[in-house]
């Protein structure tokens, strides 16, 4: 049987939208509700309409200080990592190796996150990597339960989510347009800046996306790196809902977080516009 465009459109968009609503929109709003209530008298939710929930956030400062101190930081610092990482594999190694090279970025994958934070326990921990530099003579550190501690499992675990939306970008760039420009006189340091830099910038939005909204709502690597001195708004989310059961209080601070984050992106995103429509300008000029 024929069906009209229309028809065609909502099937195919139909039960994505569902799934949509029925697993991000319903909780979002339940969440929203929530904010405005009371805890209960044995915990969890009262229903009411105040702002008090909100009046309070300043009694968690610390929480979303460190969450929005270190989420930027390590997204900064994973990008950092992965394009030298991603442009090297993507225009400089050869194919025969590429794929190995590849596959060892890929391995941490193939383990728990848990496992890996475990792994970075020991080497930050007194009998590893501060042990070692005492032992040269170098004087003592303490980096386990600190926020370079932190900072260090952050880049180890997204690391991956940043560099394959780079490669991507930098593996489809057109060689014969750095040729080009090496023709026409341009030295490396150009190429790179008015041609790859550019035509990469995609892969750097989506890569810095990813890791960056993830890291807004991450728990178990402050838990565990932190050791109870570093904690982001994930954990204290964890501690309202679960241990104090101040599902008012809780649910405002994950409206606050997931309206910071939407603010953060679309500035973002305007950015990354006005970036190109310079861009854009540039070449027609």
């Amino acid at each position: 049987m024929a069906i009209s465009r229309r028809q065609a459109r909502w099937l195919l968009l139909g039960p994505a939208g569902l799934w949509y609503a029925a697993l991000l929109v319903l909780p979002l709003a339940l969440v929203l509700v929530y904010s405005f209530g009371e805890r209960g008298s044995v915990g969890g939710y009262q229903p009411a309409f105040t702002l008090a929930q909100y009046a309070n956030l300043g009694s968690r400062w610390t929480a979303f200080q460190n969450t929005l101190i270190l989420a930027p930081a390590g997204t900064i610092a994973a990008l950092l990592i992965a394009y030298p990482l991603a442009y090297y594999l993507a225009l400089r190694v050869g194919a025969q190796w590429r794929t190995l090279l590849i596959v060892l970025v890929i391995v941490p994958f193939w383990t728990s996150i848990l496992i890996r934070s475990y792994a970075w326990i020991f080497l930050l921990g007194g009998r590893g990597i501060p042990q070692l530099l005492s032992s040269m003579g170098l004087g003592d550190f303490r980096l386990i339960n600190t926020p370079f501690a932190v900072l260090v499992g952050i880049v180890y675990g997204y690391l991956p989510l940043m560099f394959f939306p780079i490669y991507v970008s930098l593996e489809k760039l057109d060689r014969r347009l750095l040729e080009a420009a090496g023709d026409l006189g341009a030295p490396p340091w150009r190429s790179f800046l008015q041609v790859t830099l550019p035509l990469s910038l995609p892969g750097v939005a989506t890569g810095s996306m990813l890791v960056f909204i993830l890291l807004m709502g991450e728990y178990l690597i402050p838990q565990m790196l932190g050791g109870g001195k570093v904690f982001f708004v994930g954990n204290a989310l964890v501690d309202l809902f679960l241990q104090s059961r101040n599902w008012a209080f809780g649910s405002a601070m994950a409206v606050t977080l997931v309206a910071v984050m939407l603010l953060v992106v679309a500035l973002y995103m305007r950015f990354l516009r006005r970036i190109g429509a310079a861009r854009d300008d540039v070449g027609l000029m």
